[in-house]
């Protein structure tokens, strides 16, 4: 499996299904050995997700001390007790869904003084194997981030659920996004990329259409 062929087909249907917006394409590593990903890093592309802390920095930690412009972000469940190493390693938070977080990773980054860009993730389906806020918190969540704590809050986030069609929850998720002024939408994955971007979407996660499936 040639893996720069695979993202360059994605890139390439990106551009034949948008007009001119810029689209952040997210190669989804998680579980894949760095040895797998290194021809992506080494071809120029720049942006991967990983969804747990210990991993990403066990494969990424020297990686990004030579690859000077490599951006990691964290897509995966956050907890507040991984926020310090968190901060450390990634650049972009995809999955910030609660106070006790929102503000570990204040402290955090003030600390490192360093400042990441964060997704508020929202749990569309009210599933419980899901993070993410509920709709209703959204407004007294989103002001604590940004008035009170000060984080550069970028966008929405979401995972529609698996066994329905995506279409619904991301025109909802689109809304809110314009609702709130946000720049920047994270939506949509191997899957269902192209209707995320239909509606908006600035960020794609896509793991198994570039890498593979996981094993």
């Amino acid at each position: 499996m040639n893996i720069i062929t695979n993202l360059e087909k994605i890139k390439q249907e990106i551009k034949n299904n948008t007009a001119s917006k810029a689209v952040e394409i997210i190669a989804v590593s998680k579980t894949f050995p760095i040895s797998h990903i290194m021809p992506l890093v080494n071809s120029g592309h720049r942006h991967f997700g990983e969804n747990k802390v210990q991993e990403a920095e066990k494969k990424w930690n020297e990686v990004k001390k030579s690859v000077k412009d490599l951006k990691l972000h964290m897509i995966g469940r956050l907890q507040s007790n991984k926020a310090k190493k968190a901060i450390e390693l990634f650049d972009y938070i995809h999955s910030l869904d609660s106070e006790k977080l929102a503000n570990e990773l204040s402290k955090r980054q003030k600390e490192k003084g360093k400042n990441l860009g964060y997704f508020i993730q929202l749990n569309l389906g009210s599933e419980d194997q899901k993070g993410g806020l509920e709709i209703k918190d959204l407004k007294s969540f989103h002001d604590h981030c940004v008035n009170k704590l000060n984080l550069l809050v970028l966008g929405l986030m979401a995972i529609p659920p698996n066994d329905e069609s995506p279409e619904k929850y991301f025109e909802k998720i689109s809304e809110l996004n314009r609702q709130y002024d946000f720049n920047f939408l994270s939506l949509g994955m191997s899957n269902d990329y192209l209707t995320a971007i239909k509606y908006g979407s600035s960020h794609v996660r896509i793991g198994s259409s570039i890498f593979g499936a996981r094993s």
